[in-house]
């Protein structure tokens, strides 16, 4: 694989990446400003990876997929389903993969958790409750140019979001959508910048019982907090309970002076870390790396995986992977499409709307408590 080219706003952060990285890879194009997305197609690049913030993803995908390259997008994919139905009709029509970065569905304790459901070992899941705190450096420094009208929730409980429908699909139904949150901290109290978000979805298995999942998202927990980010999951089954604390991997470390800054206090090396391999060899590895090495493998085995006359062959292998493919995205669009509408609403003086999933009125109802005011999203099926 070659970097070829990359296109940002400024360009200022892909020179300096320029400068920093190894020489073999500096020889890529930067195209930046208003057109920076048209100049970027018209390179030789063959997948396009989009990393915008999450409010600036269609755009670009779709500007890719109409010039005919492979996408990958940072999850969510899409804020709507109809933005979700046109890169899947253009990714058709085109010949093309089109991915979602589900890197979550790599952590070795996600991966577990899957095989012990498909294997029988857990069975029907009840309820379950997800939680995921960033820092206050993550809205106020790292990603603050991302979050002025947004929300924790659309950013980060898409990792539960995925998990849970990825996991424990795809025979149940999404049922119904609910969700609050705290301003104030980022934003104004009475504003639509979001510090805490509270999301509730419900499913609804084949044999009518429903299974109910709480999933809080925050980025304003203490920059000193002993974790770069608090995870932890618990799912309740018929027969057993999982749970995971994502940040206590039995890893703890302080080095004077550079931690908790350089070195945090309790590690995450199954995401991301730099490794002196046993036979000398130093690398980069972990899931959130991996996931995107994998997408690349994609795109390589469908355009070079054999004969060119079985490449439509092949394109529908590496679509049929409902992992990352967008047209298993449907079900995590649609609770974040929901969620935005519930939270905007409350915003707007509303609180504590519902939406309905594949209603009489709809594919996306939004309901609102004390009124027989009905808002359709979405039209369609889910």
């Amino acid at each position: 694989m070659q970097l070829s080219a990359v296109a940002t706003r400024t360009g200022s952060r892909a020179e300096k990446y320029r400068t920093l990285a190894p020489p073999s890879l500096r020889n890529f194009q930067s195209v930046a400003g208003e057109n920076a997305i048209a100049e970027l197609m018209q390179t030789s690049v063959d997948a396009v990876c989009v990393a915008t913030p999450d409010n600036r993803h269609f755009e670009p995908a779709q500007a890719a997929l109409q010039a005919g390259k492979h996408v990958l997008i940072e999850k969510p994919s899409v804020l709507t389903l109809p933005e979700l139905d046109e890169l899947t009709r253009l990714a058709e029509e085109k010949g093309v993969l089109t991915k979602i970065v589900y890197h979550k569905l790599a952590d070795p304790d996600h991966k577990k958790l899957r095989t012990h459901v498909t294997d029988g070992v857990l069975k029907h899941v009840n309820n379950g409750y997800c939680s995921l705190l960033e820092p206050k450096s993550i809205s106020g420094g790292q990603f603050a140019e991302w979050i002025t009208g947004r929300n924790p929730s659309t950013y980060v409980a898409i990792h539960y979001l995925k998990l849970i429908d990825f996991s424990f699909g795809p025979d149940w139904t999404l049922t119904r959508i609910s969700a609050t949150g705290q301003r104030g901290l980022v934003g104004s109290a009475t504003g639509t910048t979001w510090d805490s978000v509270q999301l509730q979805v419900i499913y609804t298995h084949p044999d009518q019982r429903e299974a109910a999942f709480d999933i809080h998202t925050s980025w304003v927990t203490p920059d000193n907090f002993p974790g770069y980010v608090e995870q932890e999951v618990q799912f309740r089954f018929d027969n057993g309970v999982w749970a995971a604390h994502q940040r206590k991997r039995g890893v703890e470390l302080t080095v004077e002076d550079r931690s908790p800054g350089e070195f945090k206090y309790t590690p995450n090396y199954h995401y991301n870390g730099s490794f002196l391999e046993p036979w000398g060899e130093r690398s980069q590895r972990g899931y959130g790396i991996e996931i995107i090495e994998r997408f690349f493998r994609e795109v390589a085995y469908v355009e070079h995986g054999g004969p060119a006359t079985e490449r439509a062959t092949r394109l529908q292998q590496m679509r049929a992977l409902t992992y990352n493919d967008v047209t298993t995205d449907r079900n995590c669009v649609a609770v974040v499409q929901a969620t935005e509408a519930i939270l905007a609403a409350h915003a707007a003086g509303q609180p504590g709307s519902v939406v309905l999933v594949n209603t009489a009125d709809g594919g996306l109802v939004q309901t609102f408590p004390g009124s027989a005011e009905k808002q359709v999203l979405y039209s369609p099926r889910v």
